[in-house]
């Protein structure tokens, strides 16, 4: 039996990054729970593509072009999913981009391209969806923050400058926006496989790193932020807003050292 408290059957939920990975993984999650679903990227293939593969007999999700770093392009999402949809009930902001390299590499170029994707295109997508959300007096906005904000890796700082800006941002827009009845709250994942980290944990000094400083003793899904998700789009979390939930095995929860008790 279904609990109502935990449903989305019939939001209008957003997700940009949907076209793979995290972004696909939820998008197919709000679909099968009967959401309507509209996935924004960069790429027209791999959108459609993932629409069609997530996509139920009795459930469509759709796809929309967007570069949320332009705000030519969220304005022309926005317009799109209010013509169709006529709200939107969620945004869930997955979309961001990372390069790892030692700190005095990093050209400016890409610097900006890290920056300008992960904080400015969080910040103008979550801005155009808000302003929708306060003329209809309601919403929930999850971002997608990091590990980094937590403690940053070495070889990813423009990254984790960039997420702790979307730590900051959650927050902010959660204290301004709370008076409209708009949450605002973000999923920080841990050390979750995915196709573009799948090089990176298929080395067996990192797997046993990444296990050993886990509490729970393996690397994250994607399925795993699949709960978190629903649960934040949801009534359940409706006197929440501002919080960062750490979906990471408990890794933040303290540090391990090479001494067996």
């Amino acid at each position: 039996m279904s609990d109502k408290l935990f449903s989305v059957k019939d939001q209008v939920v957003l997700i940009t990054g949907g076209s793979r990975g995290i972004g696909k993984e939820l998008a197919s999650a709000f679909v099968d729970r009967n959401a309507h679903v509209i996935i924004a990227g960069r790429n027209k293939k791999t959108l459609e593509e993932t629409a069609t593969e997530i996509s139920t007999v009795s459930n469509s999700a759709y796809a929309e072009i967007c570069d949320v770093s332009k705000i030519e392009d969220v304005n022309a999402l926005i317009k799109s999913v209010m013509t169709q949809h006529g709200r939107i009930d969620t945004l869930v902001s997955v979309a961001g981009i990372n390069k790892r390299m030692k700190a005095e590499s990093y050209t400016t170029d890409e610097y900006d391209y890290i920056t300008d994707i992960n904080a400015k295109g969080a910040w103008i997508i979550a801005q155009a969806v808000g302003k929708k959300m306060i003329t209809q007096g309601s919403g929930s906005i999850i971002n997608v923050d990091s590990l980094n904000t937590y403690a940053p890796l070495r070889g990813t700082t423009p990254y984790a400058m960039s997420k702790a800006s979307v730590l900051m941002m959650t927050r902010g827009l959660a204290n301004e926006w709370g008076r409209h009845d708009i949450r605002v709250n973000s999923i920080a994942p841990g050390f979750i496989l995915t196709d573009l980290t799948k090089k990176v944990w298929s080395d067996e000094t990192m797997q046993a790193w990444g296990r050993t400083n886990t509490p729970l003793k393996r690397l994250g899904k994607v399925s795993d932020l699949v709960g978190a998700a629903i649960f934040l789009a949801s009534d359940a979390s409706q006197f929440m807003t501002g919080q960062t939930l750490r979906v990471d095995g408990g890794f933040t929860a303290g540090i391990n050292w090479p001494i067996e008790l």
